[in-house]
């Protein structure tokens, strides 16, 4: 698979892990948008929200957790926000599941 996402999470491409265990992986974005910004990423290849079915409802759940945790330990306590892009007209640029995890600076809505 050609997945850019499936290589980080293998350690075929270099990268800094912020959470890892055996269903998920994090780590800096590149174009961080928020002095954090955190991507949580499923080990198993999901092209998008879309492509996940009933039997990932704990996996998602699962991810949802992870973000939480993350957010906890960056000393996120005065809020963050949790983004999942899906289709290209919802800013997905990527092909394979991921939570944007942003904080550190007030949030603003709409968020664009």
């Amino acid at each position: 698979m050609d997945c850019v996402f499936c290589k980080i999470a293998a350690g075929e491409i270099p990268s800094t892990a912020v959470y890892q265990d055996e269903l998920a992986y994090a780590f800096g974005d590149i174009n961080p948008k928020a002095p954090v910004h955190i991507l949580v990423i499923p080990r198993e290849h999901i092209g998008s929200l879309d492509e996940a079915g009933v039997g990932h409802r704990t996996l998602l759940g699962h991810l949802m957790r992870a973000a939480a945790e993350i957010a906890r330990k960056k000393g996120l306590a005065k809020g963050y926000r949790v983004v999942v892009n899906t289709g290209d007209e919802g800013g997905r640029t990527v092909d394979h599941l991921h939570l944007h995890l942003m904080g550190g600076r007030q949030m603003t809505w709409p968020p664009g």
